[in-house]
């Protein structure tokens, strides 16, 4: 029975997977930009109900450096009044991260790099989202986790559809 169970691990063993290897070597803030409408315009005693959309984007390059990535995170929270469609603010945040990574296969880079990194990111994300917007005057926004891989397929059905639409728009 331990001979079993010897032969059976050392099979496992030799079938398993390089070691994937990830270190976040840099988190910045690359842009930011907060405006306060409500304090420009001077909008004081209306009833305020806010509607707030918080748009995500993400984009991914190599370094120069050997296993090395910057993955760049964009996030655009607009709040509106819903009773006079009306802008309350606007904050857009570009948060990187450096990240260096070996033992992915190629295949697997990109999805890696747009899903799991930005996953590294995103709680130091939410906390300067949370931070800028209290200390912009409004009640802090606590932004709802983002399924990075819900998002990631989603621009991959953009792109594919994008892709079979652009050879029936070209005449012959």
């Amino acid at each position: 029975m331990a001979e079993e169970t010897t032969a059976s691990n050392g099979a496992a063993a030799t079938a398993t997977p390089p070691q994937i290897k990830m270190q976040v070597l840099a988190q910045y803030i690359r842009d930011m930009s907060f405006e306060n409408v409500v304090v420009q315009k001077g909008l004081s005693g209306a009833e305020v109900q806010p509607d707030i959309q918080v748009a995500v984007s993400l984009d991914a390059r190599k370094r120069s450096v050997a296993n090395q990535f910057e993955v760049i995170t964009k996030f655009k929270v607009t709040s509106k009044n819903k009773v006079n469609g009306e802008t309350l603010f606007l904050l857009e945040l570009e948060y990187g991260g450096t990240f260096h990574i070996e033992g992915v296969a190629d295949e697997q880079l990109h999805p890696f790099l747009l899903i799991e990194c930005p996953r590294m990111l995103f709680p130091f994300v939410r906390r300067i989202i949370s931070d800028i917007t209290r200390d912009g005057g409004f009640p802090s926004l606590n932004v709802d986790t983002v399924d990075f891989m819900a998002l990631y397929r989603q621009e991959l059905a953009r792109r594919a559809q994008a892709q079979a639409a652009a050879p029936a728009a070209q005449p012959n």
